[in-house]
Parts: structure tokens; sequence; C-alpha cells
């Protein structure tokens, strides 16, 4: 069987998405839920995050049944991709910074085109989270959709020597070299937050969920937080799973 990459899932997820049908329709009257999930670098969330899409299509009812999880990589992609609908396309262009913005973006020190990136890469989230049954990593993802009903806030930690040891594994690095890179990471997603939201990124009101990697599985934290998210949003969900979510 042919493995299926994350970007071909992502780009199936927006083409089903935009269809102009029944099923489509019913989807923008009500998107399923919006789960976003914010980590310290070296947790291992692309794995975490897969086995999430696998737990929740698993229980969804009919026509919730597309999990997709978009990381930074992803977000990038989507936003260059010219082949995607065209009707998502124009959904990404209807909203600009004002010059208002563009002043206040001088006065902060943030160029102009960096700004443009982040009300693309914000309208971005905003367009998939419209849809629904969608897990975000990073981006100030949290943020951006902290006024969804249907959303659902996520922290992942660990300890810094785990993290180091993960990231040597993950991307085959020796011990100092990762150590830099988790450190670099850790301070980059930090002042991303701070610099274009006025966050703190390690701000535990801005979540649901704070769960420490390090003493848990990847198995044990996908279920935890979807039975979670299952007992929260039962109605996407069949009811046996959500009755078991209960209990």
């Amino acid at each position: 069987m042919k493995n299926i990459t994350a970007y071909e899932k992502a780009r199936y997820y927006i083409e089903r998405n935009t269809e102009e049908d029944f099923r489509t329709q019913k989807r923008k009257q009500n998107p399923g839920p919006v789960i976003t999930v914010s980590r310290e670098t070296g947790i291992g969330a692309g794995v975490i995050c897969q086995k999430l899409t696998e737990y929740f299509n698993s229980r969804a009812i009919e026509l919730y049944d597309d999990w997709t999880y978009f990381d930074k990589s992803l977000i990038e992609r989507v936003m260059q991709d010219y082949n995607m609908p065209d009707h998502f396309k124009k959904t990404l262009s209807d909203e600009k910074p004002s010059n208002m913005d563009a002043w206040l973006s001088e006065i902060l020190g943030i160029s102009p085109s960096r700004l443009s990136l982040l009300y693309k890469t914000s309208n971005t989230i905003k367009r998939l989270a419209d849809f629904g049954n969608v897990i975000f990593v990073g981006r100030g993802a949290n943020i951006i959709t902290a006024k969804y009903e249907n959303a659902f806030h996520i922290r992942l930690v660990a300890p810094i020597n785990y993290r180091i040891e993960t990231s040597m594994d993950l991307y085959q690095l020796d011990k100092r070299t990762a150590a830099e890179f988790v450190k670099h990471e850790d301070e980059a997603r930090k002042l991303y937050v701070l610099k274009y939201f006025h966050k703190n990124i390690e701000d535990p009101l801005l979540y649901h969920i704070i769960i420490n990697t390090y003493l848990l599985s990847f198995d044990e934290i996908a279920v935890m937080i979807g039975q979670s998210v299952v007992k929260r949003f039962q109605r996407y969900f069949r009811s046996r799973f959500a009755t078991a979510a209960e209990n």
C-alpha cells in the first residue's frame, strides 16, 4: 500500500472541504473541533498529532472523519501551493493588513513583509479552522483561535535533557548540536509569540491542558488528549466512544 504523506493528506483535506456540495455546506454551518498544540522543542509533536488524527478518525461520526494536522512546514506549503482550489486561494487573500497596521508595524519594529506573512499565516489558520477537524502545531494558533468556541488548546512540555535526547534521535544530531538546537528553537518560539501576539507562550492560562510528555508514552498522550476532546465535543463522535470518554 502506498504511504500517503502528511502534505497529501493536507491537500485532500482542503480539496474535500472546498467542494460545493451538501457535505461541505453542512460542515461550514457546523464545523468540527479545532485542536491547537503548543510545544517545547524535542517533544515529538508530529508523532503525537499523527496518533491523534488516527484516534479521532476511528471514532468520528459520518462526514467528520477527515481529521488532519498542520505544522509550520505544512502551513507554509499550503500558502505557496498555486494548485490549491481557487475558492480556497481566494479566501486567503480576503484579509490584508490595513495602513494603520503597516504604520504600527514600523513602530514595533516589524517589517511590512513580515507583517504581511503574519496576516497570511493567521488567515490560513482561520480558514482551515472554519472547516474544523483540524490540529494546528505552533504558529500561535491557540491565540489566533482563542475566541473559537470549538477550539481546544494543548501545551506539551518536558525536561530539557529528555528533549535533547529526543532531538538527537529524531534529527540524528550529536548531543552538543542537539542542545544548541533545542535552546535556539525554544527561544525562537517564545520570541515569535511575544513579538507578534504579545503573549507569553508559557502562560498556563492560554491552554486547556498542559502535559509533561516525559512521564507518558506517545500513545498515552494521544489517548489522554483524545478522550478529553471526545468528551468535550461529544456530538462529533460516535455515541459509544463519547459515553466511554465520560467513564
